[in-house]
Parts: C-alpha cells; structure tokens; sequence
C-alpha cells in the first residue's frame, strides 16, 4: 500500500495549498459583507484587487484533490459524494455563483446598482461555501456516516447537520477569514492595513474559541477523531506547533509586523489540515472507510503517481510564476507606521 500512501499524501498537500491560497479568497466574502466604517469602499476594492490576477488559478489545488481521489480511490469517492451529497452540491454552487458574481461586478457593463447586487452575491456565497465545505469535513469524522459492502446506510442528513459539523464549518470559516484579513493587511498599507490588522486579531481570538469548541464537542459527536486527537503521541507535537504559530501570529498582528504575520497565519491553517488529516489514520470515513478499503484498482497507482509527478514538475513552476508575478508585496509593506 506504499503507492495507496504516497497518493493519500499528495491529495493531503493538496488540500493545504488550497486552504491557503483559495480559502483566503473564499474568506475575502467576509471582509466585503462585514466592510464598515469610512473606509468601507476602498476594503471591498482592496478585497477585489486583491483576489483578481489569482482566484481561478487557485482553484486548481481542489480539482487536484478530486482527480486523485476519484482515479485512485474510488470507493472513498463515491461513499463521500453519495453520503454528503447535499452539503457538497450546495458548496459547489457557491463556487459557481461566487465566481460568476465577481466576474459580472468586476466586468459586466450595467448600473451601479446591478454591480452592488453582484456583489452582495460575491459576498454571501464566499461565506457561505467554507461553511458548507467545513461540515464536510466534520460530518466524515462524526462515525454517524456509516459504509458497508459498498453501500452508505446512513442518511442523507447524517454526519453534516450535528453540532459538531457546524462548530467545524464555522471554525473554517473563521480560519479562512484569518487568512484573508491578515494577507490583506500585507498588500494594502497605511490606515486601510491597520483596519485589516485588527480584523485579523479578532478572527485569530474567534478561530481559537471554535477550536477549543470543536475539540470539546467532539468527544460526543466524533468519539473516533477525540480518540485519535487526545491519546495519540504524534498529533500532540502537530498541536502544539499549531498553537505555537498562532501566537507568533498574534505577536505579529499586533506589533504591524504584516508579512511575517501572514507566514505564520498559513502555517497555522496549515498545521490544522495536516492535524485533521493525521486525526483521520487514513480513513476517508470513519470508521468504516479506510485508505485499504477506498482503493479499486492498486494495480494503476504507480502509475498515476509517475503521472502526478511529471505534471507537477509544469504546474508548479507555472503556479509559483503566477504568484510571484502578482502577489509581490509593496515595496513599504514591512514597515512599522
């Protein structure tokens, strides 16, 4: 299962890409909804500057995901999209709108007022879809979606709807804001990146209370992810190395040390990614469906792994060219004013 384990890995350092590049996108809709103050135009023109050369090109990372997961282990594949199809459904038509509502605000040739309605569309599906992606997860580690013999058991509400799902979609929510608010406070500057700094110490303060709060829920609703999490060795040193780069973050926001703060904001939402996944022992479900149980043909995954591997060696740099042609910080960003 060596080659089983290498993909598992791969669709793993997929999802933390897209957690740091695309859940910032998808957190800039809260920063548009929630835009007050004087300044209330020019942060949504920065929320929109700001995702404009890059929002498409971000959503790579989750189509890389699904390839993997749907090529190499199909069973996983369709147990999540039969079991969690309403929550999945609906998260997909966030995308879709979202993107077309920033694309008709941004280009469509209208009034002023058919813009503003576009943007109120922008702003709710980018806050709505982490949500609905946040109970996806949590709703795969609740043990109440239940696999057999190739056929879900449980129903179509089971798993996404229970207080530990929604703690979960929230939690993602606010990290995703986090990281929208604290690399807006690194590409704008002056007043307009001290309102982002402070949005982004409040949302660091709100992350934190929702993770204490899906930890504690899940010793009942989740019973084999607080197992994995509370009495497994490996998953203490990945918290607290988590807890340890939310600090730094916050030491950071607050003396206006921007671009340091937004290494260390991704680390974090790094960090909890990859402290889920190793929660989940390899299991796309649990606890009936694991990485053994989800993989159809293992026969075909060497070679999807040479694959994977070639494609990278050109999508990499391509991606990393992107960001550097258009994510270049301001030449003052790092000051302290």
């Amino acid at each position: 299962m060596i080659w089983a384990e290498v993909l598992w890995g791969a669709m793993g350092l997929g999802l933390v890409v897209y957690a740091i590049t695309g859940g910032a996108d998808l957190g800039a809709g809260t920063w548009s909804v929630l835009a007050s103050g004087q300044r209330r135009a020019e942060q949504r023109r920065a929320v929109m500057d700001a995702i404009a050369p890059i929002w498409e090109a971000n959503h790579v990372w989750l189509i890389f995901v699904i390839v993997v997961m749907f090529s190499a282990f199909s069973r996983g594949f369709a147990a999540l999209c039969i079991a969690l199809h309403v929550p999945i459904a609906l998260s997909l038509l966030g995308i879709v709108l979202r993107g077309a509502a920033y694309v008709f605000h941004a280009y469509g040739i209208q009034s002023q007022f058919s813009k503003e309605q576009w943007s109120h569309v922008f702003a709710w599906s980018s806050c709505l879809t982490p949500l609905l992606l946040g109970t996806v997860v949590g709703a795969v580690s609740t043990s109440q979606i239940r696999w057999r013999d190739g056929h879900v058991l449980s129903g179509y509400l089971s798993g996404w709807t229970t207080p530990f799902a929604i703690l979960v979609g929230l939690f993602s929510l606010s990290l995703f804001a986090l990281l929208s608010a604290t690399y807006l406070a690194a590409e704008t500057r002056g007043e307009l990146s001290r309102d982002f700094q402070k949005r982004a110490l409040v949302s660091e303060w709100i992350a934190g209370a929702l993770a204490l709060a899906v930890f504690m829920r899940a010793a009942h609703d989740a019973p084999d992810l607080y197992e994995n999490l509370s009495r497994s060795s490996w998953t203490w040193p990945i918290q607290l190395a988590t807890a340890a780069t939310a600090m730094a973050a916050v030491w950071s926001l607050q003396t206006r040390r921007v671009r340091l703060a937004r290494v260390c904001v991704a680390g974090q939402v790094g960090l909890v990614v990859v402290g889920w996944g190793a929660a989940m022992d390899q299991h796309f479900i649990l606890p009936d469906l694991s990485l053994e149980g989800a993989t159809t043909n293992p026969e075909v995954l060497p070679a999807l792994t040479a694959v994977l591997g070639a494609g990278s060696l050109l999508l990499g740099p391509a991606l990393f060219f992107l960001y550097h042609v258009f994510k270049r910080p301001p030449a003052d960003t790092s000051r302290r004013d």
